[in-house]
């Protein structure tokens, strides 16, 4: 049976004549298999519209909001996906972020790809060579999204007919056959890739792009998640702890795949001024700097994000989706490195001074500058400050009470508001318009701060906690924090470690892996989303500020131990009588 392929054109120019044969021929945009094949320039096609299938984070709903990050202001699922109602008939707005069907369609066009290449004609040697690693990085990175999820999924190496019939009924892997091969398709890429591309070929995958995607698996396979314990007839986990040896190769590994990227000298930490909180914005906005491995591009003028809308305040008609948590606001250290607490008055009195630099890169909260209102909302407010509280304002010789601008009983707009007195800062960029609708942020797939902390912590778990501790400093001290001394060790080493890995890498799709691989997500994600209640009071005519924290109102939550794999939809365990279930489920 021969398959129809179909492939994007960014033209297609036809003109078709009214004549007998018009319905024998084919649509323009598809080719059959065998003409992919015949044409190198429908092969690069073919690899080109692989890249889309990688799903970056600039979507509506964040992942964060999975998260103690955010809470999504919608519903579209998330509800069900942070409470014990998610289920193998509802994964709630996981659906839009685990992508089951879609990863294992991607996997299934990187299978034809491999079946086809060597047939292909007018390759050059260096094209087949190049697009070759791309797949193997490709479709690498498709598994790993799923074992990510799902623990151990079914390894689809062939592709199969749909004659094939029980042969396509194949069962699960453990996770680690699953991380083994992975790893070997990491491998297979980094011996094919070039370290980089020329300038027609920029956001391809390269050599470094395969070394970030194999230090992120490794880290994850040496984790707690799947080390839990058992011996290999214990099929719970898949991947489980048999002694203390085989867990210290793990991590041994997971260093030295972390090491062997830093070895390379190709990138390093950027800091480009001497303020932190600049540095730690422009990360995600200068183009092509030091510490990009391996992002999505975007052009506004064509396929822009639309995350400044989706995640703006309401009082410039942005979309205030994902708003950060006071759970994950409070967790910022202030900038002498001591803890925030708001039992300390002096802290309370004025929470959002001297805070981790990165906080203010982060978080957009009551009283900070930001950009100029949209033309019907800039006579309420010349200035642009960000407005989340109720505010007493002079009314002749009364005092009446107002919602601030940016609040969801606002003047501008009574909805989309946030719900916990915050709105998300990073990715934006403040020299944009307000009402703001395409952006070019480039989503960071890897970056060098991750493969950076991937290193200490493996560095940690190994016992070199001298090395773990003079990494994460180099990760801190860009981000305007003190330098950890060598007297922190131990269980406040691991601490601080993990403060870094939140905030330094928050919003970027970590944090709902990393509590989970930790084992923590029990406790972080259960229990209440808080938020913070402002009130300022005139006195005589200056505000003074009170703060409230909100336990109550905002979402409840609850994670609990089966949370930590998602469940296999009922779907496929229905249609595949070998697929088993996850533990819980």
């Amino acid at each position: 049976m021969k398959t129809i392929i179909n492939i994007l054109l960014l033209t297609v120019v036809c003109t078709m004549a009214c004549n007998k044969d018009l319905l024998e021929k084919k649509p323009l945009t598809e080719y059959m298999e065998e003409d992919v094949w015949r044409d190198p320039n429908l092969v690069q096609a073919y690899v080109n519209d692989l890249y889309p299938k990688m799903r970056h984070g600039f979507n509506e709903v964040m992942l964060a909001s999975m998260t103690d990050e955010a809470r999504f202001i919608h519903n579209y699922g998330t509800t069900t996906s942070v409470t014990e109602a998610m289920s193998p008939e509802d994964l709630g707005a996981l659906n839009l972020f685990g992508e089951w069907d879609k990863h294992y369609k991607a996997i299934r066009n990187c299978n034809i790809f491999f079946e086809m290449v060597g047939s292909a004609k007018d390759l050059s040697a260096e094209q087949r060579k190049r697009l070759t690693g791309e797949v193997h990085f490709l479709r690498a990175y498709f598994y790993h999204m799923l074992v990510k999820y799902w623990g151990g999924v079914p390894l689809v190496k062939q592709i199969f007919k749909l004659t094939d019939g029980e042969a396509m009924l194949i069962p699960r892997n453990s996770f680690e056959e699953c991380v083994q091969y992975i790893v070997d398709e990491c491998d297979s890429a980094m011996a094919l890739l070039p370290e980089a591309h020329d300038r027609d070929n920029t956001g391809r995958a390269t050599r470094f792009a395969a070394m970030a995607l194999k230090s992120r698996m490794l880290l994850y396979a040496a984790s707690d998640l799947f080390n839990r314990g058992g011996n290999t007839n214990n099929p719970e986990w898949g991947y489980v702890q048999v002694d203390q040896a085989a867990r210290t190769a793990r991590w041994q590994k997971a260093k030295a795949a972390a090491l062997e990227l830093m070895n390379t000298g190709a990138f390093a930490l950027y800091k480009p001024t001497a303020s932190a909180v600049d540095n730690y914005t422009r990360v995600f906005l200068d183009k092509n700097n030091s510490e990009i491995i391996f992002c999505k591009y975007f052009n506004k003028q064509q396929l822009g994000t639309s995350h400044d809308l989706y995640n703006g305040p309401n009082g410039y008609h942005n979309w205030g989706g994902n708003v950060p948590l006071e759970n994950f606001v409070e967790g910022y250290q202030m900038e002498d490195g001591t803890d925030f607490s708001w039992a300390n008055p002096a802290m309370a009195a004025k929470p959002y001074e001297k805070r981790d630099p990165r906080f203010y890169a982060t978080i957009l909260y009551n009283g900070v500058k930001w950009k100029k209102r949209p033309s019907d909302a800039v006579g309420l407010d010349p200035v642009g400050v960000i407005q989340t509280g109720r505010y007493e304002k002079r009314n002749g010789a009364n005092i009446e009470v107002v919602n601030g601008l940016d609040t969801r009983q606002g003047p501008i707009e009574n909805w989309n508001g946030s719900y916990t007195g915050y709105y998300l800062r990073k990715f934006m960029d403040i020299n944009l318009d307000a009402q703001f609708f395409r952006g070019d942020q480039s989503w960071p797939f890897f970056r060098y701060a991750e493969i950076l902390l991937n290193y200490a912590e493996a560095s940690m778990e190994l016992g070199e906690e001298g090395e773990a501790r003079t990494i994460i400093n180099e990760v801190r001290t860009r981000g305007g924090m003190p330098a950890l001394g060598t007297s922190v060790t131990g269980a406040e080493l691991e601490r601080m470690y993990r403060y870094e890995r939140r905030y330094e890498l928050a919003f970027e799709e970590h944090r709902y892996f990393d509590a989970r691989r930790w084992l923590i997500a029990e406790t972080v994600f259960s229990g209440p989303a808080k938020a913070i209640e402002i009130y300022g009071k005139l006195n005589p005519d200056t505000l003074l500020y009170t703060y409230k924290v909100l336990t109550n109102g905002v979402q409840e939550r609850k994670f609990t131990r089966k949370h930590y794999l998602l469940p296999i939809m009922a779907e496929e365990i229905r249609r595949n009588s070998k697929m088993t279930p996850n533990p819980g489920y």
